[in-house]
């Protein structure tokens, strides 16, 4: 048995241990713009905007939507949900309208906190497109037509906009409230076992879930986390994967919060600010998918910053190349560990640890968690598989999410009668109690790092006039791991070309989820009863592309 602790205490509860017991600590940096909240301040901020979010009607329960890059505030709403027991909803940077309408509509969301765009996405049109009452309507009054549970727009930034808060007025209301005993009383009746995060995962039925995720679920696997690479409160974490994955809420911002150690943020990811911040704050620790380690070890600067401060970091998000890991290890000054796992699982099933040899930290995905169990199971029997042969990884344990939100059903497919989480991934356990993950049984592409799965896709593209038929597979890619393939049979006499349908996803569907290769075909590869062989697309779209002499990358 493990001799590590699970342990009870809330998110706001340990935000509160070290502004008392380190309150001048560094808790959050922005070595870019020389930003940095002590525990103390961050936790008074925190207060603020927490007595601020209850004059809005923000209560135990209500869902705050967050929809932004690793802004300063990012993880002030989050912090403040936690405090007043409400649940912050992270939404995906790279949603588009219709991604957006969907998650505030299946989520019931009460608030939505808004930067003011991303890249090529321009967030406050989308959201006046959302609710166009709000361009009328005063501040809190807003009644929505199509989404009655929405009653609040919160700008993250000082700028005013028609019908929104912003995150000034929200703590300067909070830092006037009258309402302190109030507040004490809420955050006194926050349990460790209620919901503070919602994540959505895409479905395989096209439609996103909702997965909850416990204090106690996220809290608990961040520490665990930080425990595997020895962190203490000295270590300063930068952190340029984005807030709204399990990735950088839990393995960073939960593994920082229970060591009471320093995060340093990048707002969007750039490997020159990624450079610089690590050289800069001395950082001893970086994590990232293994694209953004590319980028920095590519970086025609490189060579100008020290990085000998870093000592272990995580790769993860996608299969990590070996000779990466090694580059990473010998020119960044750091052992590099992998966690596995799924959001559903908050989301670290296994590990690989700081002591374990190169060998094994590249090749497999380490053992399980404390308190948790991991098995692989046969997807037939159910039974557990021996050493050496290939099932279905499952795990059960305080890391398991409390269920998709509103969808039972979901629930009991992804969780079995005996608490087993089935992963929909393919893997062995080896005679070392290592995991190695060898495929999948889920239909779905991870491309750095984002999960697409093909059905919502297909979906999509069925709205596309003159396409029969249409399938979605994963295509290798050295770069991303692998890349959006859609494979088409066309309607007799439609005439349709590859740049068609990639203006037809163009800003309706997330840029990742756009398909990279499009392909015509005359038909599927089909089993005896007449199933679609997907795992055979993908030799189909490498023979087709090395045809047309199109270089995979």
């Amino acid at each position: 048995m493990s001799t590590l602790p699970l342990f009870e205490r809330t998110i706001g509860g340990w935000l509160e241990k070290w502004a008392t017991e380190t309150p001048q600590k560094e808790a959050i940096v922005y070595s870019d713009r020389n930003l940095r909240f002590t525990y103390a301040q961050l936790n008074e901020r925190v207060d603020n905007l927490a007595k601020g979010f209850m004059e809005i009607g923000i209560t135990k329960g209500s869902h705050v939507g967050v929809w932004a890059t690793n802004v300063p505030d990012w993880l002030t709403v989050l912090y403040a949900c936690a405090k007043l027991g409400a649940v912050a909803v992270t939404v995906n940077t790279n949603y588009k309208q219709s991604e957006l309408e969907y998650v505030c509509q299946n989520a019931d969301m009460h608030t939505l906190c808004i930067i003011d765009r991303e890249r090529e996405s321009d967030f406050v049109t989308m959201v006046y497109n959302m609710l166009p009452e709000l361009r009328t309507c005063q501040r809190g009054n807003l009644k929505s037509e199509k989404f009655p549970m929405l009653k609040n727009v919160v700008f993250i930034g000082q700028e005013k906009y028609r019908g929104m808060y912003n995150i000034p007025e929200l703590l300067l209301l909070g830092k006037n409230s009258l309402r302190e005993e109030e507040f004490a009383h809420i955050k006194d009746s926050v349990n460790c076992h209620d919901v503070v995060n919602m994540q959505y995962t895409s479905g395989t039925t096209g439609f996103p879930k909702g997965v909850m995720l416990t204090h106690h679920n996220i809290t608990n696997n961040g520490f665990l986390t930080g425990e595997h690479m020895k962190f203490t409160s000295e270590d300063k974490l930068c952190v340029c994967v984005p807030l709204f994955h399990c990735f950088g809420v839990v393995l960073a911002t939960m593994n920082v919060l229970t060591h009471g150690c320093t995060e340093v943020m990048v707002e969007r990811f750039d490997p020159l600010v990624v450079l610089a911040s690590v050289h800069k704050e001395r950082c001893t620790a970086l994590y990232g998918v293994p694209t953004m380690y590319i980028a920095e070890l590519n970086h025609p600067m490189f060579d100008m910053f020290d990085l000998s401060s870093l000592r272990v970091g995580i790769m993860a998000g996608a299969l990590c190349p070996i000779e990466l890991m090694r580059r990473v290890e010998e020119k960044m000054f750091m052992k590099v560990t992998s966690v596995y796992g799924l959001t559903e699982a908050s989301p670290g099933m296994t590990h690989t640890r700081m002591d374990q040899s190169f060998e094994e930290r590249c090749t497999t995905v380490g053992y399980e968690f404390e308190h948790t169990e991991v098995a692989v199971l046969d997807p037939e029997t159910g039974q557990e598989c021996p050493v050496g042969v290939q099932g279905e990884l499952c795990n059960r344990g305080y890391n398991t999410m409390k269920g998709y939100y509103k969808n039972p059903q979901a629930t009991a497919e992804a969780i079995d009668a005996n608490g087993w989480l089935h992963s929909g991934d393919l893997g062995i356990k080896d005679e070392n109690g290592n995991y190695r993950i060898t495929g999948r049984i889920k239909d779905m592409i991870i491309r750095g790092g984002e999960n697409i799965y093909p059905r919502e896709i297909e979906e999509f593209l069925y709205n596309f006039p003159g396409i029969k038929d249409v399938q979605v597979a994963g295509i290798p890619s050295k770069k991303y791991g692998e890349e959006v393939g859609a494979f088409i049979i066309p309607h007799q006499g439609a005439d349709i070309h590859e740049s068609d349908i990639k203006e037809f996803c163009k800003g309706k569907i997330a840029r990742y989820k756009i398909p990279k290769y499009v392909l015509f075909v005359e038909g599927f590869p089909l089993t005896g009863s007449g199933k679609i062989q997907k795992f055979k697309l993908k030799d189909i779209g490498l023979e087709m592309l090395a045809q047309q002499g199109v270089e995979v990358i």
